[in-house]
């Protein structure tokens, strides 16, 4: 025990050593911004390893720490209420004029009506928690990864994603499901609703939806007026976590992060392990969903900055902070 104490301390006066020399010998801004980022961060051989699998999404990368803050908490609680900067920002996106009165108003009543929870927010040592995003391109067709996604311990799926009929390839299960007003379906008892607001009504469609039924929710396109889901299982992102997204991993691109960017970055909130099924045009380059062909092009909204997204995608593949199925 002695001799690996002093193991430990000799480990960590190399290590303090080989600090100051590579600030002596580089004195620039990006090494110092780097290892401020490094120690913030609490990860890399100073600290026990944030997660059983053979790596982890925090282990010590300068690109990745430059963008990723584990200190975000990605969802709507009591004691993670959107704040008055936040909401300024977001107000913007849809035009929301409910003021951050109102707002706050609509939060109690959410808080009110659904048990949320921080859930998915625990990282522990002792877990490799592997989770499968499945995104919804015709990529996906034929691809025969049912399989490999059902495997992971957390499936993730977004807005209109359907299962029944496409098992082989898409997979069964869903442990948590992305969606918005109008992208809403319904859910099976298990799973838990990831509701995406864009604007304080969206916020009043969910309480509504599960409730009474009775917001008529008008939009670009008619939301479901009621839905089944399990309201013990409600979860909704908060909204600081999307402006978090656009500032620090768009890096401002675009109006504002897109449904699968967004779903993305919060799976590396919440997994120690990421694979990522479904994204991106199919062969053909398509945008067609693997279970519909889209007529209308609205998804291709002017809003997101979709290369710039996809790149990033791809970098964090390069990266090996997550592992992409393309089909």
């Amino acid at each position: 025990m002695a001799a690996w104490s002093s193991n430990k301390k000799w480990t960590v006066l190399c290590f303090l050593l080989w600090i100051t020399v590579t600030c002596m010998l580089y004195q620039n801004q990006t090494t110092f911004r780097y290892i401020k980022t490094f120690l913030d961060n609490s990860t890399g051989f100073l600290s026990s390893k944030t997660c059983a699998c053979q790596k982890c999404l925090t282990d010590y990368h300068p690109w990745f720490l430059e963008r990723f803050n584990k200190s975000v908490n990605p969802f709507l609680t009591r004691e993670n209420s959107l704040s008055s900067e936040a909401y300024n920002w977001w107000k913007n996106l849809q035009n929301d004029h409910a003021g951050f009165t109102g707002y706050r108003q609509v939060e109690e009543k959410l808080f009110g009506t659904f048990p949320i929870g921080a859930d998915f927010v625990d990282p522990r040592p002792d877990r490799c928690r592997t989770c499968a995003v499945v995104g919804n391109s015709d990529n996906l067709k034929g691809s025969r990864y049912g399989p490999m996604i059902d495997i992971n311990d957390v499936v993730i799926r977004m807005n209109g994603a359907r299962t029944k009929g496409f098992e082989a390839d898409v997979g069964s299960r869903t442990t948590l499901h992305v969606m918005y007003p109008e992208s809403a379906v319904d859910l099976a008892n298990t799973t838990h609703l990831v509701l995406f607001p864009y604007k304080t009504p969206d916020i009043r469609w969910l309480i509504s939806a599960l409730t009474t039924g009775s917001l008529k929710f008008m939009s670009y396109k008619q939301a479901k007026a009621r839905i089944t889901a399990n309201k013990d299982l409600v979860m909704v992102l908060n909204p600081a976590f999307m402006k978090y997204v656009h500032e620090k991993w768009l890096e401002k691109h675009g109006s504002y992060p897109s449904t699968g960017i967004l779903t993305l970055v919060l799976s590396l909130h919440i997994c120690d392990e990421v694979n990522v099924f479904g994204y991106g045009a199919d062969k053909d380059g398509n945008w067609n969903h693997y279970w519909e062909v889209i007529e209308s092009k609205h998804h291709r909204s002017a809003q997101h900055n979709r290369n710039y997204e996809y790149n990033l995608l791809t970098e964090l593949s390069d990266h090996e902070k997550l592992q992409m199925f393309r089909g």
